[in-house]
C-alpha cells in the first residue's frame, strides 16, 4: 500500500466549515497547523476554536509551532518579499527545534492523509510548501495543494 498524499492548504479567504468540508472530503484525517502564531483575526482560525471545530469533522489537530515561520520571515512574506522568508525560513529549518518538528510531521505524515495548514491561499508563496517538500523528500509522498 502507497503512502497517502501530503495535503496543503491556506485559510486566506476562506471559511471555517469550507475549508474543513474540503479536507474530509480530500480524504484527510489530521489537520498539522503549522503556524508559529496560531491564532487569527479571520474567525474560526485561532488554535481553540479551530482545533475543536477539526474534531468535529473528524479530524486530529495537531500544532506544530517550531514548523511555523519566524517574525522576520512573516514580515517578509506580508511585504512580497517571498525569496527572503524562504531564506529566512530556510535558516530557521536548521534549527534542533525546527528539526524535531519535521521529525514528528513526517511520522504523522507517514501515519495517516495529513494536511499542513497556514494562512496564504497560494502555496507557492508560503512556508508550507516548503514543509511539504521537505517531509516528501524523505517519505516519497505526492504533495496536493488544496
Amino acid at each position: 500500500m502507497s503512502a497517502p498524499p501530503i495535503y496543503t492548504a491556506g485559510y486566506e479567504g476562506r471559511v471555517q466549515d469550507e475549508l474543513l468540508d474540503r479536507l474530509v472530503a480530500a480524504g484527510a484525517s489530521v489537520l498539522l497547523d503549522v503556524r508559529a502564531v496560531p491564532m487569527s483575526r479571520k474567525p474560526g482560525f485561532s488554535k481553540r476554536v479551530l482545533a475543536a471545530s477539526a474534531a468535529a469533522h473528524g479530524l486530529r489537530y495537531v500544532h506544530l509551532q517550531p514548523l511555523g515561520t519566524p517574525k522576520p520571515g512573516r514580515q517578509a512574506a506580508r511585504a512580497g518579499r517571498a525569496d527572503d522568508m524562504a531564506r529566512i525560513f530556510a535558516a530557521h529549518m536548521e534549527t534542533d527545534a525546527a528539526q524535531a518538528a519535521l521529525a514528528a510531521a513526517r511520522d504523522i505524515a507517514r501515519a495517516a492523509p495529513t494536511c499542513l495548514l497556514c494562512f496564504e491561499r497560494d502555496p507557492h508563496v508560503c512556508h508550507r510548501r516548503i514543509v511539504a517538500d521537505m517531509i516528501a523528500a524523505d517519505t516519497h509522498q505526492l504533495i496536493e495543494h488544496l
